[in-house]
């Protein structure tokens, strides 16, 4: 919490982070700091997550997994080894370092 009446505290910067000593009502360490913060809050343009649209398939980015086995694919939902129907984990890809399908769901929440 900022202290009202205590000049003497360093406070962090809401830019940047860093401590600093606020002079008056100065709540951002430098004019670039203040500048920018300014920026930020009048963006024109926002930024949005992009997913593909509701007419476009999802089946090439989903990932399934075998009950019976426990094996994983990307757009396919037969199992090739037991030959039955996978359930659906969710929406995904290959996983960069192993190359296996992993869920957005799976990387978000652990």
């Amino acid at each position: 919490m900022i202290p009202l009446c205590n000049d003497a505290v360093t406070i962090p910067c809401p830019a940047c982070a860093t401590p600093f000593l606020p002079v008056g009502k100065r709540r951002y360490c430098s004019d670039a700091c203040r500048v920018a913060a300014h920026r930020r809050r009048h963006r024109a343009d926002p930024l949005v997550e992009v997913l593909p649209a509701a007419s476009a398939p999802r089946r090439p980015i989903t990932v399934y997994e075998c009950d019976g086995c426990g094996a994983r694919a990307l757009g396919e939902q037969r199992c090739e080894e037991c030959r039955t129907f996978m359930r659906k984990i969710g929406v995904g890809g290959l996983s960069p370092c192993c190359g296996e399908p992993i869920s957005v769901d799976e990387l978000l929440h652990p």
